[in-house]
């Protein structure tokens, strides 16, 4: 059980039924972490937005999903984890590839870099080397992509630390962190 309200159809209020059907029109479902979300929707706003505007970038969803099952894993958010495991399948990528991520890496090697960056950024708060700046940039990413790198660390850390706080109900096919 959530140890933070989890919002449902039945307790919603007027704007937060209007940002579930909206969420709802996207995904088909309302997942807990966005009803724990819908407690502040402008919380809930700001995450979508941030979300919206960042899946827009110019990494694809495999390496998106990459990074954000390699900091499920690193900062042992089991929700995470189980969502993100199950939209990485959605987004194609088979069973070795998200053990790959979980471990830190990736089978295909500039998205292993990726991974690699994400996982560094989140362990150091930031305190990247200039080595690591230049090994991704090496790989063909360019400042852009890196600043879209941190971004999406900046959101996994975010839902990684929402779905650990409130330990919200695992609303997806539940996987173990390892």
């Amino acid at each position: 059980m959530s140890r933070i309200n989890t919002v449902t159809a039945d307790t919603a209020n007027a704007e937060q039924q209007a940002l579930f059907e909206a969420i709802r029109s996207q995904l088909g479902m309302v997942p807990n972490f966005l009803k724990v979300f819908a407690n502040s929707p402008a919380a809930l706003r700001a995450f979508l937005g941030l979300h919206g505007i960042a899946n827009a970038g110019s990494l694809d969803a495999a390496t998106r999903e990459r990074i954000a099952l390699a900091l499920a894993q690193q900062n042992s958010c089991e929700y995470c984890l189980s969502a993100h495991t199950a939209i990485g399948r959605g987004a194609g990528l088979p069973n070795d590839e998200i053990a790959a991520n979980r471990a830190g890496t990736s089978q295909d090697a500039k998205a292993a870099v990726a991974v690699k960056l994400a996982r560094s950024l989140a362990e150091h708060k930031g305190e990247i080397t200039t080595a690591e700046l230049m090994e991704a940039r090496n790989a063909g990413f360019s400042d852009g992509d890196i600043v879209e790198i941190i971004t999406h660390v900046g959101m996994n850390l975010l839902t990684n630390i929402l779905g650990k706080a409130s330990r919200v109900e695992i609303d997806f096919p539940k996987v173990a962190l390892a």
